[in-house]
């Protein structure tokens, strides 16, 4: 077996040796950007040498970002260079800011796509977007670190991208875990044999089932826990077992809302510190769900495990790799006098994502809320108009009723 680097398998001692050296030095350059002046301010950057120094650290949540790029945009004066010194600037949905750099592996993905085994001679199908969203780039910039080729595909127009892979001969898909099958069954409606064997997957769930449908069909599929503000995080490797920390950044878990870290094995909220040059996050609250998992990977890959995606702190759930968050249903029923509450419900449909939209309305019909689903979730939904007082009175706006076992 071959690494990335001679990173993934440090000693114990080696990593907490290397991380006593590059903790202070982040926490320094942090303290030059001016959105952290209340923050870090007072914080002296020599005593934070290990991950358990940080828990004396504020957290920062993704409303303080979004609260702060309202006041200094684009990016609330968290990165030490401007805009423009940045090879990308791209929005997510909130709006929030992202800043994209095309240095060797700048987002980290590379390590996990070499985990997977993508490298030199293999086409990696990107599906990931490229509109406004940094996934595609994110993808994108792992395969370049390994030596990989890209077809940018970018999402839907599938009988296009069965078409694709077959002219160019991909080997490798990247994307959501659902959009793979979608693909490959469209290919088999064609009469189509796709070369895929190897699948690196992101932005949603990977159930266990649809894992077991590409292994049967010779294809073997991975998947790595990013998001848009930190790029990679953790990611599997081919034993399987949890998902490994890359090696720049740190990850804490902590009792939700809070900064404290809960012990070892508990489910907490994931805090990241990231080691990237250009824009130090700091105790970055992810307000996902995991917890650590003991020992090392059989892979002899030797950085802490946690065991995945376990869900959100909040009610925010994915749904087809997009999220969906309670304000957003909130904004719903704002939008329509008529609506009393709204509620949304994720499910699977085979090896799909479903998403039925609830709706305690007056008057109104299924076309008319449709189309502000589409305008306000960003995807389509089955939609029910219901008469007032029959949903739950159980606090849920979004009912996640998918199994992830």
């Amino acid at each position: 077996m071959t690494y990335f680097d001679t990173l993934e398998t440090r000693s114990d001692d080696q990593r907490a040796n290397d991380l006593t050296a590059a903790l202070p030095a982040q926490i320094a350059l942090a303290q030059t950007a001016v959105g952290y002046a209340g923050n870090l301010a007072d914080v002296d950057a020599t005593a934070i040498t290990s991950p358990s120094d940080l828990a004396a650290l504020p957290v920062l949540r993704k409303s303080d970002l979004s609260k702060a790029q309202g006041a200094n945009a684009p990016f609330g004066g968290f990165t030490v260079k401007p805009a423009s010194g940045f090879a990308h600037i791209f929005q997510s949905p909130g709006p929030i800011y992202e800043p994209g750099g095309v240095d060797h592996d700048w987002w980290r993905m590379g390590r996990f796509l070499h985990a997977v085994g993508i490298g030199q001679g293999d086409v990696v199908q990107n599906c990931f977007g490229y509109h406004l969203t940094p996934a595609g780039m994110i993808f994108e910039n792992g395969a370049r670190a390994v030596g990989a080729a890209v077809l940018p595909a970018g999402t839907g127009q599938t009988e296009l991208q069965v078409t694709a892979a077959r002219d160019v001969g991909a080997t490798a898909y990247a994307g959501t875990p659902d959009y793979l099958k979608v693909i490959l069954d469209r290919a088999d409606s064609m009469g189509i044999k796709l070369g895929f064997t190897k699948a690196a997957v992101g932005g949603g769930a990977l159930f266990p089932s649809l894992r077991q449908e590409y292994a049967d069909r010779g294809i073997t599929c991975l998947q790595s826990y990013a998001t848009a503000d930190l790029g990679n995080i953790a990611y599997e490797s081919a034993a399987m077992e949890g998902m490994i920390v890359d090696e720049n950044v740190i990850v804490e878990i902590v009792t939700p809302g809070t900064g404290t870290p809960v012990a070892p094995g508990e489910v907490g909220e994931v805090v990241v510190t990231t080691l990237n040059p250009d824009y130090p996050l700091i105790r970055f609250a992810t307000g996902d769900l995991s917890a650590m998992m003991p020992g090392v990977s059989p892979c002899g890959r030797t950085n802490m495990r946690i065991k995945g995606w376990m869900g959100r702190a909040d009610q925010t759930t994915k749904i087809k790799g997009m999220f969906v968050r309670p304000e957003q249903v909130a904004a719903l029923v704002e939008k329509h006098d008529e609506i009393v509450k709204a509620r949304v419900i994720a499910a699977r449909d085979g090896e799909m994502d479903t998403m039925t939209v609830q709706i305690e309305a007056n008057a109104g019909d299924e076309i008319t809320f449709g189309k502000s689903v589409i305008e306000v979730l960003k995807m389509k939904g089955k939609i029910e108009v219901l008469a007032p007082g029959a949903l739950p009175k159980d606090g849920l706006v979004i009912e996640d009723q998918r199994s992830y076992d």
